[in-house]
């Protein structure tokens, strides 16, 4: 079974089993949006592992547009779990609880995010679930797959704290290289790249502290090392190199 416990003493000690794993256009950390649903061309797809591969057990999803993952923040257990954190929104300076953020360093290293449900798919004799606009790493352990259900799950008068979205956008340009490069890689494999890169960085993925700086940036898109320029008029994509 996905859910193991037992008792020692007053406690009750839980194993939770992955139910799947993510395949993402997010081969790194770096670039990934801070929330989902921000960077609308973003896809992936959920590996089922048994014993949940069944199809059964997915009749009726098709009939949601989103699903919540419960997934595991699984790269920073390593580093283990902080009692205060300082979260982007406040420029990575000043110090919140960490039940007052969103950050992966939790007791339990759990996480929340609704994704964008795209349909089933069997593919190699393995079952996956199709997903768009994530903001989940590539291999990433999913726990649970629940429907988004709007008359419930949206709150209209909820107060967003501390939290502060701007719809501003970075400007972002590309060299003739890239462009260049970015059509070869849609005509070889399907995927827009262009629109995920641009997507991706007009959110503006450096952190808070980096922010008035200007360099060179890489990150990782599909295997694609996307290297590019912080400048005071926005971002400048260089070059792609697909990597092995």
């Amino acid at each position: 079974m996905p859910l193991e416990h037992q008792r020692s003493e007053d406690v009750v000690e839980y194993t939770v089993q992955p139910i799947g794993l993510i395949h993402s256009c997010y081969s790194e950390k770096f670039g990934i949006p801070r929330q989902p649903g921000l960077v609308k061309s973003a896809r992936g797809a959920i590996e089922l592992l048994p014993p949940c591969n069944r199809e059964e057990m997915f009749k009726g999803l098709e009939t949601f547009s989103h699903i919540w993952l419960q997934f595991l923040f699984h790269e920073s257990m390593a580093d283990g779990w902080r009692p205060t954190v300082r979260p982007p929104w406040l420029g990575g300076q000043e110090r919140v609880g960490l039940f007052a953020s969103r950050s992966p360093h939790r007791p339990n290293f759990l996480g929340l995010s609704v994704v964008r449900h795209l349909g089933m798919r069997k593919e190699g004799g393995k079952l996956f679930v199709d997903i768009g606009e994530l903001d989940l790493l590539h291999g990433t352990p999913i726990v649970d797959i629940k429907p988004y259900v709007p008359y419930s799950d949206r709150v209209e008068d909820a107060a967003q704290g501390f939290v502060r979205f701007s719809e501003k956008k970075i400007s972002v340009r590309f060299s003739a290289e890239a462009d260049a490069s970015c059509r070869r890689y849609q005509e070889v494999t399907g995927r827009d790249l262009k629109t995920l890169i641009h997507e991706v960085l007009e959110q503006d993925p450096r952190p808070a502290s980096q922010r008035k700086q200007e360099r060179e940036y890489g990150m990782l898109l599909w295997k694609v090392n996307v290297r590019w320029l912080a400048d005071e008029s926005g971002f400048k994509v260089l070059s792609l190199e697909e990597k092995e």
